[in-house]
Formats: structure tokens, sequence, C-alpha cells
């Protein structure tokens, strides 16, 4: 691979997480093989009927932007936006399954307590309330069960911010990813803009891929600065080597490079409730754009090839990621969201409703792909991206 398609994998980082799937696809798979998250026979009650899911995440490297924030500022309240993140990245994987009621939330913060005084960490734990408590307002059944903070400055420089995520539900109520065949609708909602529920502008950025977005756009004076925020055993051509301060305008958008990458991952919790009791028949299928990019959807559905080729607007952190990195149009798509980060595997025909449900949210929607079947001699799954006169190929691993 060449070193303008691999940026990622020289911070330390892999998007495929090929390395983990070799195991984890050997294991027991649950209920639900094909689901978006795994699911389990309900062992808590014992009730046939119903199954149980438990989901751990977090906001990854994106708390280092907090972190920067909140030495360059004084202002802790960055920190509330870390503690959305690594709800989020449970809340709306759960989502794919179609989880939107009874989940209880725990919450883990491990912090270098140097670097994380109290006033930081207490920004943190209100975040976490204040947001579940903003959910419920929009019916979304979610809920904190306590959590842990641990000081671990051996560990970490600075600190780490994770969640797990505890449903029990109907297996009638269970949306199975197998379920993603040939002939649907891909509708994708907008990651980016301001969301009716959203008091304020999303860059998009949501919580995949901060590694190379702070490394690309931020300069060397936060490596002089904050040794801490970085792996020093990564190549220094790949640490802080972009032209921004965290306080200069983003180019074609209104909000400053650190506001832009601070943009807490946007929930779908509140579009998805009302999508799923008004439009459930219809939809097939949903994939969280997390992990993998655009390319997150080929592990689900067997024998499908995915197309892409209608994106919304691409938003303009990536256009500058880009830019400044040089980073390539088929590492861009693996890594980043590009601009939607929920998709709809719907019926076709349900696709105009689901987008018009969407945008009453203020969430911009659109049919961005389809699904036909796999053009591949072994029928594995594959992704076909096309976009501004490119197209880009993505196929599943053997």
């Amino acid at each position: 691979m060449s070193k303008s398609t691999d940026r990622y994998a020289q911070r330390g980082v892999s998007s495929s997480k090929s390395e983990v799937h070799a195991v984890v696809d050997h294991l027991d798979r649950g209920v639900f093989p094909g689901a978006f998250c795994k699911i389990g026979a309900d062992i808590l009650t014992g009730d046939p009927a119903k199954c149980n899911i438990i989901h751990s995440d977090g906001s990854g490297t994106k708390s280092t932007l907090a972190y920067l924030h909140y030495r360059e500022t004084g202002d802790p309240s960055a920190f509330r936006k870390t503690a959305q993140d690594s709800l989020v990245m449970n809340i709306d994987d759960l989502l794919c399954v179609g989880a939107v009621d009874g989940i209880l939330i725990s919450s883990t913060v491990n912090r270098n307590a140097r670097a994380i005084p109290g006033e930081a960490l207490g920004q943190l734990i209100a975040g976490t309330e204040d947001f579940l408590a903003t959910l419920r307002t929009y019916g979304v059944g979610v809920h904190s069960g306590g959590g842990e903070t641990a000081d671990v400055g051996d560990l970490t420089g600075t600190v780490t911010v994770d969640s797990c995520a505890v449903v029990v539900m109907d297996r009638a109520d269970v949306i199975d990813n197998a379920n993603i065949k040939p002939g649907l609708a891909i509708v994708g909602l907008a990651s980016s803009g301001q969301a009716t529920y959203e008091s304020f502008e999303n860059s998009g950025i949501g919580s995949n891929g901060l590694t190379s977005a702070r490394h690309d756009l931020l300069n060397s004076d936060y490596l002089k600065k904050y040794p801490e925020t970085v792996d020093l055993t990564t190549d220094q051509q790949y640490l802080y080597c972009g032209p921004y301060k965290m306080s200069d305008p983003l180019p074609e958008s209104g909000m400053t490079v650190g506001d832009a990458l601070l943009s807490p991952t946007r929930t779908y919790a509140p579009v998805i409730k009302k999508l799923l009791a008004e439009n459930r028949a219809s939809i097939h299928g949903m994939v969280h754009c997390s992990g993998g990019g655009q390319t997150k959807c080929i592990r689900f559905g067997t024998g499908v090839h995915h197309i892409k080729d209608n994106f919304l607007p691409i938003s303009p952190i990536f256009k500058a990621i880009q830019k400044a990195s040089g980073t390539s149009d088929e590492e861009m798509f693996r890594v980043y969201n590009m601009g939607h980060r929920m998709e709809i595997y719907c019926d076709p025909e349900a696709a105009e409703a689901i987008i018009a449900q969407s945008k009453s949210f203020g969430i911009p929607a659109q049919v961005i792909g389809r699904t036909e079947p796999s053009q591949q001699e072994d029928g594995r799954n594959h992704v076909t991206i096309q976009h501004a006169g490119k197209k880009l190929t993505y196929q599943l691993e053997a």
C-alpha cells in the first residue's frame, strides 16, 4: 500500500480491524448471526421470546481534542461533548438492531488525574447525565446505571472515555441485517448540519478516524506543547503535520477547525424511533457507518453488491482533511463517514417516506445507493463507490 493510502495504518490504527475480525468472526455469533450487534439469548430472565444485547464502545482518541481545548483555553466544557461521543457510539449501534427502549448505560473514565482534574471530570459526568435526559424527552428509553472512574496515569497521558450499554428486547422486534439482500434502496442520513434536537451546528466528523483527522489538520505546535497526546513510537512525519490551529476558521464553513473536530457524534435515536414506529415492515437493515466508514456495510447481508453512487454533499471537514493530507479517495471513504453516518436499507417504495421523516428532524437524507447481486465469482459481498467521476471498489476479505 502506498504512503498516500496508508496514513491511518502508519499511526498504528486499522480501519478494517482485520486482526480483530480474524479472531471474533470464529466465535459464537449469537442468536441473530447477521445482526449489526451480537445478540444473545435472554439469560437474564430465561424468556425464549426475548434476547439480550451488551455493547461496548467509546470516544476513542476524540477525547484528546477536548483535552487540547481545555489546555489551550482553560474551558472544561468540551468534555461534555466527549461524553456524548462515547454514549452515541453505543446507542446508535443498538439502533441498528432496533433497540430504542430499555437501554441501561454504564460509563468508564480512565484519566491521568494530573492532566484531567476534578472540573474536567465533572463535565464528563454531568454531560453524560444531561445527554441521556435529553434523549428521554424525545421518547428514547435510555438510562444511566452509574460507572467507574479510575486514575491510571501509568496507562494514559490524558483520558479515555468508554461506555457499555445493555438492553433486553423482544426477538420479534430485532432488525436483522441478514435480511439485507439485492433489490433494496439505501437511504443515507446526513451527519452534518443541525437537527431539531441539537443546539449547535455539527461538522459531521463523528468519532471515527480522529487519530488521522487530528494529526492531518493540526500543526506541529501541538506536538511540542502536548507530547502526552501522541504515541511517540509513531514516525514524526505523521504527528501533528497539518496547517491549522484549533482557533483557525475551517474552509467552506462557519466553524473553527477546533469546533469542527470537537463536534459531538450525532445520535439518530429520535429519528430511528419514529422510523421504526411508522415504517418497520419496510426496513430490512440498518448500518451505522462507524469503523470502516462507507465500507462498513460490506459485512452485512449475503451475496450483496452494495452500490453507493449518489452521495450527500461531502462535509467541509472531510474536504479539509483530504486537502491538508493528500489522503487518497480510497482511504477517505474507508475511514470517514464522508457526509452520512446512518444507512437505512429499505424497500424502494418506502424511501420517500423515510427521507421525509428524517427531514422533519432537520436532517437531510436521500437515496445514496442500492443493493444488487454480488458480481464476485465466489459470491462474497463487495462495495462500489462512485463519486466525482471516480469509481472505488472494496470487497469482503475471504
